[in-house]
């Protein structure tokens, strides 16, 4: 009669399937997670372009900008970023709009924090010489 043998390696494929199956999940949601937050860091970054595009129109205004970035992270983006600021400033030259703000988050324990910035020179009428 065989003996077995003395290490049986019975029930090590249910084992490696309980260990490695969070870890795969894990790995899955950390893709989606990172897909998320390049999203928001689009909707940001479109946030402060349209911002500024308004604040740097000839008679805009500082808040005309702020405003506009803000309706617009309110309509592409209400979920997506989370506690949104929106800054914006104008002088004589030039017109600047930074949002700041965080993904949206489905990692436990993350904050992935967005930052967007955009400058442009402003609009100014110069008569024909």
């Amino acid at each position: 009669m065989p003996r077995p043998p003395e290490h049986s390696e019975r029930g090590a494929t249910a084992i490696e399937t309980v260990i490695l199956t969070p870890v795969l999940l894990l790995l899955i949601t950390l893709v989606f997670q990172f897909g998320l937050w390049y999203h928001a860091e689009s909707v940001v970054q479109a946030a402060a372009a349209e911002g500024v595009r308004t604040a740097r129109l000839e008679g805009g205004t500082a808040q005309d900008g702020q405003l506009r970035a803000e309706d617009f992270l309110a309509h592409a983006g209400p979920t997506i970023v989370q506690h949104p600021n929106v800054t914006a400033t104008r002088d004589l030259t030039t017109a600047a709009v930074t949002v700041t703000g965080t993904a949206i988050m489905i990692v436990p324990g993350f904050h992935l924090p967005l930052r967007a910035t955009a400058t442009s020179p402003n609009e100014q009428f110069r008569p024909g010489q």
